[in-house]
């Protein structure tokens, strides 16, 4: 009834697969993925994932968010660590602690944390001094 053949249908790459949290949606636990989320609904605990999370007008997270880059246009509370860039648009809510590589904030969003900028600073700080070295000696 079930066959292991799998050929006429494409494998699925699941860092571009996206994951959706529905507005009406209530989780509440720890969540992994290699792939993206999408949150228009509410999340309670930790998120994991090395893809992109977009948080919708009506998303919600409180607890920790580990990534690479993050949109918010909804709320957040807890600890948010990022390697790339957290992006926050009019209408987004951010409360706690956020460490991330940059940050993007329009104008009428809110942002209550305390911010620490890692990533790229760290390498620019190495990398200049070596520069200046080589640039005295010759």
């Amino acid at each position: 009834m079930f066959s292991d053949n799998k050929k006429g249908r494409p494998e699925l790459d699941s860092t571009s697969q996206q994951n959706r949290i529905a507005q009406g949606t209530k989780i509440v636990g720890d969540l992994v993925s290699e792939g993206g989320f999408r949150i228009d609904g509410e999340i309670e605990g930790t998120l994991k994932t090395p893809g992109k999370v977009v948080v919708g007008k009506t998303g919600l997270i409180k607890g920790t968010l580990e990534g690479a880059n993050a949109d918010f246009e909804g709320k957040f509370s807890g600890k948010l660590l990022l390697s790339g860039t957290l992006t926050l648009k009019s209408s987004a809510l951010i409360e706690g602690e956020v460490i991330v590589g940059k940050l993007a904030v329009e104008p009428g969003a809110t942002f209550n944390a305390s911010c620490s900028m890692k990533g790229a600073v760290k390498e620019l700080s190495k990398g200049e001094p070596q520069k200046q070295k080589s640039e005295q000696s010759a």
